[in-house]
């Protein structure tokens, strides 16, 4: 009788752990509806995973809308298409979609999620590339997710029309708005995925660097990352009408919508609804640049104002750059031509930026202007944010400066002295090739990707067997050299970096 009972409670105890199984399937239900994703060597992978409606039709220009709940089962096996962009890649208006990597076993692990967004200018660039898969991160116990977001014209176009529909009164920002978006979109579900949502950094390289930084500074982002990770980029200029050194001002971006619309012989925001967007590239109108603005509201003021009166999302941050940024932008100049666009860019403080970075030989005007586009563009706001957040912030600030020695690439006319803009990623991502990459290399991208990982982790690098990196502050401005022989030191080319402090300031102070 002892072992008939025993017997009955066998199927009992089944049926009670069914109920609180929580293993982690390729099949997980969303606050939209199930997904079902594949396995990959062991890695559970969703693809295509849509966060918004699709920005189409009357929803082109509009923030980003709800994605409606599907009925069924959504198969999410299969890249979605970047957005429209002038790059040979596939591509879509609709683009809002993110793709999700993870190990997790459970829906109980809550596993640190780390949000990759992709460079490109804010004009190129889509999570479908390989550069960008993060299959590997997951391996140290993370969950990777990439996402995609509006570009160019359609992420970035403002316009006085738009900005009086707008509830907002603003326009030209839904590219951020889209990160936005998907960062709600992960606080709400990524626990189904095994991951914390408590525990999401944000990280990105170039534009998506760029966004990390005005992430930081947006009120309308507050409390969807606990860290932040830029790789070559902030925005830290001053606002203006134009965006040279800095960011434009919505009257700016508004002002090149109008010429925008213009070039391209449109008299309407409906008639520009209904038009094919690859006819845009078709236009001269379309080498137009367009780019995040500082509307009051997605982005409130110049960035530098904001950090020096402490008014920025304070979390544990990782600011850097690589040595030779300027290298993959740099083309052959003569000397005269050089000196002559330093007048024009650089007003009455040409004369310091020439004693700094001469080009009296072609050559010499050549690697200068790589310096200047390294220094302004990637050095100084990196070196600012640093500045900035540890003197009004609480969280951590660390920062560094990738030197490991590339080759020269075939788009590039000269040969980087270190590390050209980007290099970085593929130590990071872990995306090198084993087969072709030497030993140096490897065991330096397998460092950077721990020093990664742990931030997302603990909100700090460091941990057992590295290297110890010491945290940024004004009174130790200590930097961690990331190359062969990773150790910390002083913050490199300090008196150039010094002497764009005081053109920035001189620019705001003449505006």
């Amino acid at each position: 009788m002892k072992s008939f009972k025993i017997l009955l409670l066998f199927p009992l105890c089944g049926l009670l752990f069914s109920c609180t199984d929580h293993t982690l399937s390729s099949i997980v239900k969303t606050k939209s509806g199930k997904i079902e994703g594949t396995i990959e060597n062991g890695i559970k992978v969703f693809k295509g995973i849509p966060f918004a409606a699709p920005p189409v039709g009357e929803l082109r220009w509009k923030a980003p809308q709800p994605v409606k709940p599907w009925e069924g089962v959504l198969k999410a096996d299969k890249f979605a298409p970047g957005s429209i962009q002038n790059q040979k890649l596939e591509q879509s208006e609709d683009c809002l979609y993110l793709n999700i990597w993870t190990t997790a076993n459970s829906d109980k692990e809550k596993l640190p999620v780390m949000v990759w967004i992709h460079g490109g200018g804010f004009s190129a660039g889509a999570p479908l590339e390989p550069t960008y898969f993060g299959q590997e991160l997951t391996h140290k116990g993370v969950i990777f997710v990439s996402i995609a977001y509006r570009l160019g014209i359609l992420g970035f176009f403002a316009h006085p029309d738009l900005s009086a529909e707008s509830p907002n009164k603003v326009s030209g920002n839904y590219g951020l708005l889209d990160m936005i978006e998907a960062l709600r979109w992960v606080r709400k579900n990524i626990s189904a995925f095994g991951g914390d949502p408590d525990k999401v950094t944000i990280f990105g390289e170039s534009a998506g660097a760029i966004a990390i930084s005005m992430l930081c500074a947006s009120p309308l982002a507050k409390g969807l990352f606990w860290g932040a990770i830029s790789e070559s980029g902030g925005s830290f200029g001053p606002v203006g009408n134009t965006r040279q050194d800095g960011i434009i001002s919505l009257k700016g971006a508004e002002n090149s919508g109008v010429e925008f619309m213009k070039q391209l012989g449109v008299n309407s925001i409906a008639e520009l609804r209904k038009k094919d967007p690859q006819e845009w590239f078709k236009s001269p109108a379309a080498r137009m640049s367009f780019w995040p603005n500082a509307d009051g509201y997605v982005i409130p003021d110049d960035q530098y104002k904001l950090y020096e009166a402490g008014k920025y999302n304070d979390v544990n941050v990782i600011v850097g750059t690589n040595s030779d940024e300027g290298a993959m932008f740099a083309r052959p100049t003569e000397p005269d031509v050089y000196k002559k666009g330093i007048e024009q860019r650089f007003g009455d403080f040409a004369a310091k930026i020439l004693e700094a970075f001469p080009g009296d030989t072609k050559e010499q005007a050549q690697f200068s202007t790589a310096d200047i586009f390294t220094a302004t563009a990637f050095a100084w706001p990196s070196w600012t944010w640093a500045r900035l957040q540890s003197r009004t912030g609480k969280s951590k600030v660390f920062m560094y400066y990738f030197n490991q020695q590339q080759t020269k690439a075939p788009f590039m006319s000269i040969t980087p002295r270190g590390a050209q803009h980007a290099a970085e990623i593929k130590y990071v991502l872990k995306t090198m090739d084993p087969k072709t990459t030497g030993e140096d290399d490897l065991k330096l991208s397998e460092l950077m990707a721990t020093y990664w990982t742990n931030f997302a982790k603990f909100g700090d690098p460091n941990g057992k067997d590295l290297p110890f990196w010491p945290a940024f502050n004004e009174k130790n401005p200590s930097v961690m050299y990331l190359n062969n022989t990773p150790k910390s030191g002083p913050v490199p080319n300090l008196d150039k970096l010094e002497l764009m402090e005081q053109y920035f300031k001189y620019r705001r102070e003449s505006k």
